[in-house]
């Protein structure tokens, strides 16, 4: 059976254009897995913590000698590292806030990326733990920064997903969206057919 985890970070939860547009392409990973899971996590809604000198202590703090407050901490963390683990596919709404990426998916990253948990350090350099997944990445724009060296966020993105074992990553672009009416339906539309294309009933059956 499989699991989807659909990740939502627009600060309008469901009302954000990026969390709509997930909300297309799992609503037919839906239809095509009717006997599949889906884990919801919305980052407006449930915001992770932004990590701090305390949380960070309580990562690396050995096991046996953690405080219970420490213990707390980590258990927080493992929970959303089980969540993205136990998924075969992760669906990420990931809108453009002042070109980089939501602080609220900031920091939901950092509590993810656990040293010896999701990936891990050797002579020659890190190892990703969580493979063997698929990740769709909806980005939504107010301007066209796709393919120029104003889009921080893909390369970050990607980086931070490969750096925990997730390779496999496609985007979907919808850009355009403050420019005017005009700009933002075609940037919609774009977006829309991109989403058919990847939810087209043979693809989404394997």
């Amino acid at each position: 059976m499989s699991t989807l985890l659909q990740l939502n970070s627009s600060i309008f939860s469901a009302d954000g254009q990026s969390s709509r547009l997930a909300d297309a392409l799992v609503g037919a990973w839906r239809a095509a897995h009717p006997d599949g899971t889906v884990i919801a996590r919305d980052l407006a809604h449930e915001p992770v913590p932004h990590l701090d000198a305390e949380r960070f202590g309580a990562f690396l703090a050995p096991p046996a000698e953690r405080t219970p407050e420490q213990a707390a901490i980590v258990a927080y963390s493992d929970a959303l590292i089980d969540e993205l683990r136990r998924a075969d596919v992760v669906v990420l709404g990931l809108p453009m806030y002042n070109f980089g990426v939501p602080s609220a998916l900031k920091a939901y990253f950092d509590h993810v990326a656990r040293a010896g948990v999701t990936f891990r350090y050797t002579e020659k350099g890190s190892v990703g733990l969580l493979t063997g997944k698929k990740a769709y990445v909806i980005a939504t724009r107010g301007g066209r920064y796709a393919g120029t060296s104003g889009d921080h966020q893909s390369a970050f993105v990607r980086q931070f997903l490969g750096f925990l074992g997730i390779d496999d990553v496609t985007f979907v672009y919808a850009e355009g969206l403050a420019i005017d009416a005009a700009a933002k339906s075609a940037g919609l539309a774009q977006a829309e057919r991109a989403i058919r294309q990847i939810v087209a009933p043979e693809r989404l059956a394997a």
